[in-house]
Parts: C-alpha cells; structure tokens; sequence
C-alpha cells in the first residue's frame, strides 16, 4: 500500500478504518522511522509507517555520511544504493584566502566493510530501507501528515492525520518526524529547541558536465572511493559557529555549509548567501570549477547534545533519531545517521517486548532509553557535552584567530630565500604561540580540550 487513499475507477474512496488493525504507528519513515518499523515487523507486530512525503526520503535534507554498522546488522546491504565509501576525512581551516589542512586515509577503509561510511542520496536509500520494513510486513503510507495524537486520558492511543477519517488507533507510537518535531512539540514531549541549539544548513548537489572522470581525477580517487572534506574558520562561514563540507557521490559532488541559526539571525547570514562565499574560496572553487547545481535544499539540524534530548518515554509513545535530538556535532565527529538507526531499532525492539506483556505505560517503554544509554549513542553524546559551549567560548580564537595563525605560520616555516631554516623555524613556532596567548595559552587551551582525545 503506497497511499491511505485507493482509486478505484478513478474515483477517491474515502480511507478506510484501521482502528485495531495495528499495532504499532511509526511517523515518518527516515532512517529511525524505518528502521523501528523494520525491527517491529521481524517480531510479528503489525506496523503502519507514515511518511508525509511522496516517498520516504522525498522530503529529507541530507548532506553527509551514512554510517552503516547497525543496518548493516540488521539487512543486507549488497543492494543498497550506495555512492561511494568514504576513503579520505580531510579537515581544513579556512582564513579569509588560505587553508591549512590535514587528510586522514587508512587503508583499512579501502577494505570492505569501508570503515561502514558511505554516501547516499536520501530520497533513494530512505526509500530502498522502507522497502525492507514492508518486506518484513510492515504497511507504508504515504503522502500523509500526522497533525496529532490521540488520547485517553495521559496515555497516547493513536494518531490523527489529514486524511478522511483520518484518525487510526494503536497501542503504540513511535515518532520519528525529524528536527521539525511539530507532532511531538504539540503535545507536549518534547519542548521546542532554542536557535542556539539549532543549526541551519544549506546544501547544493553539483554536477561536472564535461568529460569523464571528473571526480576521480579532481579528488584523487579510483573506483568506488570517495572523500569528506569538512572545513571550519571565517573562510568557510564567515562570522558564523560552524563549518563547511564536501562529499564526493557517484557522479556528483555535495556542497554545503551548516552554521547555528543564532548567528544567521544575529549576523544577518542568509545560508544562501553564507554557502556562496564558501564555494568561491580561493581553495574550495578550483575542487568545484565548471560543475552546475542541479539541486538546492536546506534543513535544520539539532544541536543541543545531551542536554537538549527530552523524555524518550511516555505512555503509549517513544520519540527516536532527530526528533529526540539524537545528533553528534563536534567539528571532528558529525554524526546522526547512525544514531538514528540505533534509536529506531532499540524502540522497535523494546516495543515488542512490552506488546508481548501486554504493556503501554511510560515505566515498561523507558527500557529504551535505557538501551540508549549504555549504547554509543547516549554515550558519545555526553562525552561531547561540554564542547560546544567551550568553543562557543573561544570561537574567536578558534574560527578567527588560529587559521590566520597556522597558515601564517606555514608560509613562513616554507618560505624560500637566503635565511637559514632555523630562523623560519622559531619566527612560524612564535606566529602559533603569540596567537594562543603565548606557552601559557596553549597550555590551557591543551587542557580545555584534552577531552576531545582523550
């Protein structure tokens, strides 16, 4: 079922009643959506997955890595539609013309599983992974917004919808909407996210439409290995907190900035506008020279960490992947997908096993976030609980401040002329030094960030 309306003759019937045919309702069928209904459906409950788009994905943003390792434990991937797998991280801080940069390329990633990162289009593995939860047995509906839920008393019982006779009741309701949570937030689960805590990103998919193997020479790459470049600095974002990224596809290249919506209000940087100045850095427009944008979206993404996850729990109802904040940012770690796929499928499992004792209330569900807790996702998140706060801190020192530093420190440990290289040595080692404050700078900002690898 691709619809809860059928044509029959060309007519629109209105949707039939599903009231105690499900046991479950997922809203939305992202990555923690599907992935929740998937697990339910193997332990034989019946589960409705709504997705309001036209297809799952069709409405989702997306412009990073899938991390595999949870789905690849719980479908086969070997069909999947999978772009490239990530061979090479780069990191580079951008000043207003220079970069300094390091690239990170093990070989084991070049080896199967490929380090489970991967890039995807959205729209097409959201969709492929819904199909592996129908193919389980659970039922997809599309084209169809959740605008509420249902209830008796505290307890959620079902969901509303803006189809005809568009209320469906379940004993269970998994909300997996996204960080535009309106369904959650309306009833009072979650609260809605300051703009501190909320990033907006801009993204454009770009293509080089001459010659071949475009993006394998560009990029340095053979066969089916692709790049993440993530940048950060006034040159990526101008005055913003945040950065910018490249992401190599099959025959296409992702673009895009993400900075806190705080500082496009404040600073009055549309991402339109911010994600354009990017693109034309001196280091960044050569990687992109002659392709065409053949797509534009934006999003916005969650940030809060750990202090910003709600209640996961409630009676009759769990909230999974973005729409529970589940989302790891720290500059080095970007992460979500993975987080969501994990949070879906602990929902879906823990659900199951309170259907099986015949439970709804809040206490039998909080075995999911429990599960979350002692997994990474949970986990990561608190380690990194402190970092966006102290580089908040020290943002002008960090964005501003240190890509000048570095790269003026690397001219001048490079330069060439008649001076011996000690003298360029201890001239580009004061550059570094001075701008952190000189040894006892650097030694506090050593110990402010010693969590980071450590």
């Amino acid at each position: 079922m691709s619809a809860i309306l059928e044509r029959v003759d060309e007519e629109v019937l209105e949707a039939p009643n599903y009231d105690g045919e499900f046991d479950a309702v997922v809203v939305g069928a992202g990555l923690a959506g599907s992935a929740a209904a998937l697990t339910m459906a193997e332990r034989d409950l019946e589960v409705l997955l709504i997705e309001r788009g036209s297809s799952p994905g069709a409405k989702n943003v997306f412009g990073g890595v899938l991390y595999t390792p949870t789905i690849r434990e719980l479908v086969d991937l070997e069909d999947a539609p999978l772009e490239r797998y990530i061979a090479e991280k780069r990191f580079s801080m951008l000043s207003h013309d220079d970069e300094t940069a390091i690239s990170i390329s093990p070989g084991e990633w070049r080896r199967e599983p490929h380090n489970d990162s991967y890039t995807v289009f959205r729209g097409e593995f959201d969709e492929w992974f819904a199909e592996q939860a129908v193919e389980a047995g659970a039922t997809l509906v599309t084209e169809t917004t959740v605008t509420g839920l249902l209830r008796e008393g505290r307890e959620i019982v079902g969901v509303e919808t803006d189809r005809p006779d568009g209320e469906i009741e379940a004993p269970y309701v998994v909300l997996a909407e996204g960080a535009n949570s309106l369904v959650g937030e309306g009833a009072n689960l979650k609260a809605t996210e300051s703009r501190e805590n909320v990033a907006v990103a801009a993204k454009e998919v770009l293509e080089f439409p001459h010659g071949e193997n475009v993006i394998e020479n560009r990029f340095r790459l053979f066969g089916d290995a692709g790049v993440s470049y993530h940048y950060f600095g006034e040159g990526a974002v101008g005055e913003a907190f945040g950065g910018g990224f490249i992401y190599t596809n099959g025959d296409t290249v992702s673009v895009g900035v993400a900075y806190r919506l705080e500082d496009a209000a404040v600073n009055e940087q549309p991402p339109e506008e911010t994600l354009n100045l990017f693109k034309s850095h001196p280091r960044v427009a050569p990687l992109l020279r002659d392709a065409r944008t053949v797509e534009y979206s934006a999003k916005t993404i969650p940030e809060g960490g750990a202090e910003s996850v709600p209640d996961l729990a409630h009676d009759g109802a769990v909230i999974v992947g973005d729409a529970a904040g589940l989302v790891l940012n720290n500059g080095v770690h970007l992460e979500g997908t993975n987080m969501a796929v994990e949070s879906g499928y602990h929902a879906g499992r823990v659900i199951a096993d309170a259907n099986a004792r015949g439970r709804t209330d809040a206490d039998a569900l909080e075995a999911y976030g429990r599960a979350l807790e002692e997994s990474f996702v949970v986990k990561n998140l608190e380690r990194y609980a402190w970092l966006q706060e102290t580089v908040e801190e020290d943002r002008e020192l960090l964005f501003e401040t240190m890509p000048t530093a570095f790269a003026d420190a690397g001219a001048e440990y490079f330069r060439m002329d008649r001076e011996p290289k000690a003298e360029h040595a201890n001239r580009a080692k004061r550059a570094v030094i001075d701008a952190l404050g000189g040894w006892r700078g650097l030694a506090k900002l050593a110990l402010r960030y010693r969590k980071v690898v450590t």
